[in-house]
């Protein structure tokens, strides 16, 4: 079974790519009957991109997180024609929805995305355009036999419709190897349920003047973003869809201090706005401190946290890892970050304050698989020479 792209818009709902999946076996998981898979596919903000195109010809999904290629149970669905897509026109509200199947009720365990191969023909399957550069193949040979391995835990329910998003954080997801030349694809992807339409959601507005692809605006929670997108050009942004819960809410601009936002609560059955257009936000301006490193192997990734006097600790920057060299770079505020905590229609405008004790201290966490190395760095007077993470 296959099916063409039908453009449906979600209102203000942040992109996504909905795919539909055609159950051509598998048990049942102990439920009998048959339910409604339906997936999407959105984005987070990207780095140092103008486009990243990925071409998907297959989704397979499986209850086994150890069945291998050629094992029973599979379902699939095969894309015709391949849906070719950039990953960062996927943001604040646009959906292309491919259709939807019955499954076999239960739960699944494995999703795998098989993408096309690049050929000679153009434009390219797979592809990212560097800022300013020109279009570069995207390397992704494991993708292109098996798929994108997958863990998840979907739950289809007998009779029912069970709608999850794919989170494809393309910045994440795109390792540039120097020596090389080449652009690697190592995907950083999560799946979320999609309980609500009204629901799941979180906008607001920056100044324009920060408006930029630069500009980075999460939902994270014990450090971790859940949520991130890049504000449109009049300021406005969107996070959809966030799991119901509490967050911190952080922005982080070029030549700005980190501004926080505390205790901003997502539910299933309303949006939250934290602000209107006329108070947008604005962070204090502080030019930014860089930091230069190196870790090994070149597989490991490298993050800066801020812990905020008395909490939390939140995620301020992802440092892309050079695929052959292993070095880093990074760039840090040493001004203080600005918090405050959410209020429910708050009138006229929030009032950030400086938290001075923690101005410019940050912490460098280097992580491979389970292992994390930790350094500690101070951005008003940074080391001399470069950081060097060396794991055992």
């Amino acid at each position: 079974m296959s099916f063409r792209p039908i453009p449906v818009a979600l209102g203000a709902s942040a992109a996504a790519l909905l795919i539909g999946l055609s159950a051509c076996g598998g048990g049942d998981g102990g439920i009998s009957g048959t339910g409604v898979m339906r997936l999407s596919l959105t984005d987070a903000p990207a780095c140092g991109y103008d486009q990243v195109n990925i071409t998907v010809e297959k989704v397979r999904v499986h209850q086994s997180t150890e069945a291998e290629d050629d094992e029973g149970g599979w379902s699939d669905v095969v894309l015709t024609p391949p849906l070719r897509v950039d990953l960062l026109t996927l943001t604040n509200g646009v959906l292309e929805e491919l259709g939807q199947t019955a499954l076999p009720a239960g739960r699944y365990t494995q999703m795998r995305l098989v993408l096309a191969r690049n050929g000679g023909a153009t434009p390219l399957a797979n592809s990212v355009v560097p800022t300013g550069g020109s279009e570069r193949p995207l390397t992704t040979p494991s993708a292109q036999q098996s798929g994108l391995k997958l863990n998840v835990d979907m739950e289809v329910q007998p009779d029912q419709l069970a709608d999850y998003v794919i989170d494809f954080d393309a910045c994440k997801s795109v390792v540039r190897a120097g020596n090389s030349g080449l652009y690697l694809l190592k995907p950083v992807v999560s799946v979320i349920p999609l309980l609500s339409d009204a629901g799941q959601r979180v906008s607001g507005h920056v100044d324009p003047a920060i408006a930029l692809p630069t500009t980075t605006v999460s939902v994270q929670q014990g450090g971790v973003p859940v949520r991130a997108t890049a504000p449109l050009p009049d300021g406005r942004f969107e996070l959809y869809p966030v799991p119901a819960g509490n967050y911190e809410l952080v922005i982080s601009a070029a030549g700005r201090v980190t501004a926080v936002m505390t205790g901003v609560p997502v539910q299933t059955t309303a949006a939250t706005t934290v602000n209107q257009a006329s108070f947008a936000f604005l962070p204090p301006t502080s030019a930014g401190t860089t930091v230069n490193g190196s870790v090994s192997p070149a597989t490991a990734t490298v993050r800066a946290l801020q812990t905020l006097t008395g909490g939390p600790t939140v995620e301020t920057f992802w440092a892309p890892v050079d695929a052959d060299t292993g070095a880093f770079q990074g760039t840090r505020p040493p001004g203080p970050p600005a918090r405050t905590p959410y209020v429910a229609h708050a009138t006229p405008a929030y009032t950030f304050t400086a938290d001075a004790a923690v101005a410019g201290l940050y912490t460098l966490e280097a992580a491979l698989d389970a292992a994390v190395l930790t350094q500690a760095i101070d951005t008003a007077t940074p080391p001399a020479d470069d950081i060097e993470f060396i794991f055992p």
